[in-house]
């Protein structure tokens, strides 16, 4: 294999592809990228047998060929290497000449032979989304997915597509995240993507679109994979298999108190209120909603904090006590200045709404005062 490529391009996408990498395997070829050289062009893969990524990038090619580097090194040399042109040379050994206009580095590859098969899929669930509503939906679930495996399908988020609405709900037990969106697609269909693939998906789309509204990302769905393809990009995963949350039954009817108030004013009331919490002294934050006025506590052993802020109340007069960080996640996830609270009671899940429309929906689950 031998090709000549821009250094530039060439560590974008191995920096892009190598967190499908896997850091530590009992299969070596597993932690390093697989190069596939044909016909001009350069295709970049990372894999570790539940997430993958590949690039597709234009090079000069004078001979085609595969092989399987290791990720960290070649990162390393290309991260560290001066700019223009870079040259790759592989011999019958697994030895691979790397030279540029200063340096020149001999590193020795792994025949392409061992890599796994990545899935592929020939089903036609597909769909598109552009990639800033893709990461703005993310971004407002991601939040909720559960990080322990105590209930697999819990690590993931749900994609409920029915009557062209797509639907994407996060649970962990304690919280609820809900994210509705109209989308084009034929038929009805979900599944569950796992948290760490939308991680790295939402990642990879900050770099590449930031807040881009025109550009798509292709989605198409198997039974048991899925692939996101965006600007040369294809990122393929499992999907996690399991019985998911019927999230719409878990949602509240009604309320009997509603508040609408300032999203950034409540985060700094509850952050000021949890000063006295700490990872050896834990407690709840205990909110009083009353009289266009709400007093936010907090009672540890090291002390006591009272915090007010004004509020536009309707209904009854409710107190009510729950996880500090749940709360602030939940609001920061929001993106708005302001949010809807719906109470129906002091053991009533709490719903965070937006001031208009039905966008999104967050629960947080209440803690029982003393």
């Amino acid at each position: 294999m031998k090709f000549t490529c821009n250094q530039a391009d060439l560590a974008e996408a191995v920096n892009n592809v190598s967190p499908a990498v896997s850091s530590k395997s009992s299969l070596t070829a597993l932690e390093g990228l697989l190069l596939c050289c044909r016909e001009n062009t350069l295709s970049l893969t990372g894999y570790n047998l539940e997430l993958g990524i590949t690039k597709v990038i234009s090079v000069s090619s004078q001979e085609d060929g595969e092989i399987i580097l290791p990720a960290r090194l070649l990162a390393d040399i290309l991260n560290k290497s001066a700019g223009g042109d870079v040259s790759f040379a592989t011999d019958e050994k697994n030895l691979t000449l790397i030279t540029n206009s200063t340096s020149e580095y001999t590193i020795l590859g792994i025949d392409a032979k061992e890599y796994p098969d990545i899935p592929t899929i020939t089903e036609d669930n597909k769909f598109s989304l552009p990639a800033g509503l893709l990461k703005n939906m993310i971004s407002q679930t991601l939040f909720a997915v559960s990080v322990t495996d105590q209930i697999p399908i819990t690590t993931g988020t749900l994609f409920d597509l029915s009557d062209n609405v797509l639907n994407m709900v996060s649970v962990d037990g304690c919280r609820l995240a809900l994210r509705k969106e109209n989308v084009k697609v034929d038929g009805d269909f979900y599944f569950v993507v796992p948290g760490k693939t939308l991680s790295e998906i939402q990642k990879l789309l900050i770099k590449l679109v930031g807040d881009d509204k025109e550009e798509l990302v292709e989605i198409n769905v198997s039974r048991k994979h899925i692939i996101f393809a965006i600007k040369g990009y294809s990122i393929v995963s499992r999907l996690l298999e399991g019985e998911f949350l019927d999230y719409r039954a878990a949602i509240p009817d009604g309320s009997k108190t509603t508040v609408r108030l300032s999203a950034r004013e409540f985060i700094r009331s509850i952050e000021r209120a949890s000063i006295i919490i700490t990872d050896k002294i834990k407690s709840h934050i205990k909110c009083v909603f009353a009289d266009g006025n709400i007093n936010v506590s907090c009672v540890t052993t090291i002390g006591k904090v009272n915090d007010n802020l004004a509020a536009k109340l309707q209904g009854e007069e409710v107190t009510i006590g729950f996880n500090n960080k749940y709360m602030t996640d939940a609001l920061k996830a929001s993106e708005c200045d302001e949010v809807v609270l719906e109470l129906s009671g002091p053991l009533a899940p709490i719903k965070i709404l937006p001031p208009d429309g039905d966008s999104f929906l967050f629960l947080v689950l209440p803690v029982r005062l003393k």
